[in-house]
């Protein structure tokens, strides 16, 4: 998920770049309007789109996940304050939403409250809202807001000019807009996009309301007072410092040649580039993003499997201390189950997908590798003999002597086992460079191995070992 809203925000960027650079200085007003509307929405469908042909551009990894080697597990018995995790990330979109949906819900109840509270006049297309002692002037859909004290020679021409936002329904594109900040409050991409169809929506209307006089006429009239300005998104305002400016340079502009809808081609090469993006790309991305959602999403199932372990070993040592053995025992066929488990899991879940060169995925694989004195292809084997590798290998006192704080420190081992058999591509994090270094030269003790197989060709893999220390 998070992959795809850097996406969605990635994209929007780039479209809204192609907007500020080519296409906001031409007076192709509509186009322009419908660029703004469409690209939002092509930018969450985008991330969906994959091209077999850009696929297959990209060799696929083959990664097997390992279970979790805690050291000192006597320790971890004694440990008597459990927790849950608490997903903070989505409290805090969830509260985002929450906000800026109650933000929304008051805006609305101002706008309705103003027509609950003035004169109302209806017209045939239109309904007029007259606010005494103001000089607002805006519109939301059918509804024309007019402050009393505008000038009455000017206020036949505000309401030609809003009546153009209500008839094109200008309105609908802000509020859609307003949706999306909702849902996605901290995409600050979404907020640039209604400012910039919000000053469009002035320039289409000024150019229907300026053909009734010359365009000098309209522009003094603009500029002939200070009005107030109601504070809501997704009105049309009539007046708007910060648009005023640009308004009057646009309407002085002389009207841009049809060559220059040109500039939308560069579209096409963007398209290209996203949709190569998404299928070839995200590919790798998807990689290393699900092989970290997967780590994390393992290591909770094995935290909360750990909780209910730890919670019936202090049972029964309340009962009796002689059963710790036996305890301890339980626990370590209870690790085994969940290693093969997990295993059994991520293998009905990635289903086979052929690339261009023929290899498949480790879910598929035909033989996996092979520990030296296992049989072949045996994951369970190889796992037992990794974690009795480390056991005999690692400097276990080493952690106690680094000043760590006491408690649960975390470390991920990765290495792969080439086409010859051998341990490479060894890389570990720790939290201290000496363990890392210690892992590292540990990882690099393992025998040479039997390297797996696929289809009758031998290939490379990849694996990924968390494990616990526990510090004194």
């Amino acid at each position: 998920m998070i992959n795809y809203i850097l996406q969605v925000i990635l994209f929007q960027m780039f479209f809204l770049a192609i907007y500020d650079l080519f296409l906001s200085k031409e007076s192709f007003f509509t186009k322009n309007r419908w660029y703004l509307i469409s690209t939002p929405i092509l930018s969450f469908i985008l991330p969906f789109i994959k091209i077999p042909t850009f696929q297959k551009a990209v060799p696929e990894e083959f990664i097997i996940y390992l279970p979790e080697i805690v050291l000192s597990p006597e320790k971890v018995i004694q440990e008597t304050n459990l927790y849950q995790s608490i997903n903070y990330a989505a409290i805090l979109f969830w509260l985002g939403v929450g906000l800026f949906f109650m933000l929304f819900l008051i805006k609305l109840y101002k706008i309705a409250t103003l027509i609950r509270k003035y004169e109302v006049v209806k017209k045939a297309d239109h309904t007029l809202v007259i606010i005494p002692n103001h000089t607002k002037a805006f519109s939301f859909f059918n509804f024309i807001f007019l402050g009393k004290e505008i000038p009455i020679s000017q206020q036949a021409q505000i309401i030609e000019h809003e009546l153009v936002h209500s008839k094109q329904k200008h309105s609908l594109d802000l509020l859609f807009f307003e949706f999306l900040k909702i849902m996605m409050w901290f995409n600050p991409m979404i907020f640039m996009y209604q400012k910039r169809i919000a000053l469009l929506h002035e320039y289409i209307s000024d150019e229907v309301a300026a053909k009734s006089e010359t365009k000098e006429i309209y522009i003094n009239n603009l500029l002939s007072n200070f009005f107030q300005v109601e504070n809501i998104a997704f009105v049309n305002q009539f007046y708007k410092q910060t648009f005023i400016k640009k308004r009057i340079i646009m309407m002085k502009k002389t009207q841009s040649k049809k060559m220059n809808q040109l500039k939308y081609l560069v579209l096409i090469p963007v398209l290209a580039s996203m949709l190569f993006y998404t299928s070839c790309a995200s590919k790798q991305i998807k990689q290393k993003v699900s092989t970290l959602e997967k780590s994390l999403s393992e290591e909770k199932i094995r935290n909360e499997i750990h909780i209910k372990e730890i919670v019936a070993v202090n049972k029964l040592l309340n009962d009796s201390i002689s059963k710790l053995n036996k305890e301890i025992e339980l626990i370590e066929n209870m690790d085994k189950f969940k290693m093969k488990k997990l295993n059994e899991l991520l293998a009905n879940r990635v289903k086979e997908r052929i690339n261009s060169d023929g290899s498949v995925s480790i879910m598929s694989i035909d033989k996996a590798p092979t520990f030296p004195g296992c049989k072949t292809g045996d994951k369970d084997c190889f796992s037992k003999m990794v974690q009795k590798h480390f056991g005999e290998n690692f400097n276990s006192d080493l952690p106690n002597t680094l000043g760590l704080d006491s408690g649960r420190k975390r470390v991920f081992v990765g290495f792969s086992i080439d086409k010859e058999g051998n341990v490479v591509d060894v890389k570990a994090r720790a939290p201290h460079l000496k363990i890392k270094n210690e892992v590292i030269k540990v990882m690099n003790t393992l025998p040479k191995m039997i390297p797996g197989e696929d289809k009758g060709e031998k290939v490379k893999v990849k694996y990924s070992i968390p494990f616990t220390l526990m510090i004194k």
